[in-house]
């Protein structure tokens, strides 16, 4: 069973929420939960939420630290602080998926017409 919350940090990020959560142990101690939810939503319009949880205890707190600062600063150092991703971009337009229609006339002239009948 889950205990009690102690303290807490939220981080919102897009459809994204980081819960840090410090918890005690049965014995008193503290250790950590890192839980990452994502929010779905599904065709009908409603919405559903997927959550991954991670438990952090106080003996991998350096060394968990450590990689972790490794493995950001080695991201950064490699690709900047940008977001480098289409839908970021300012002049991101979302591409629309051609209709039936003009399918296949721009498929009628690189590909040659099989009938599942040949195959």
């Amino acid at each position: 069973m889950e205990q009690e919350e102690i303290y807490s940090k939220v981080l919102r990020a897009g459809r994204r929420t980081y819960f840090f959560d410090v918890r005690a142990t049965k014995a008193g101690d503290y250790y950590l939960t890192v839980t990452e939810s994502k929010k779905f939503t599904n065709d009908d319009g409603s919405f559903h939420y997927k959550k991954h949880k991670i438990y952090l205890y106080k003996e991998d707190f350096t060394e968990f630290n450590t990689i972790l600062g490794e493995m950001t600063d080695y991201i950064i150092n490699e690709k900047g602080q940008e977001v480098i991703s289409e839908r970021h971009q300012k002049d991101y337009v979302k591409e629309e998926f051609p209709s039936e229609d003009s399918k296949e006339e721009s498929s009628a002239d690189s590909f040659t017409d099989v009938s599942f009948d040949d195959i």
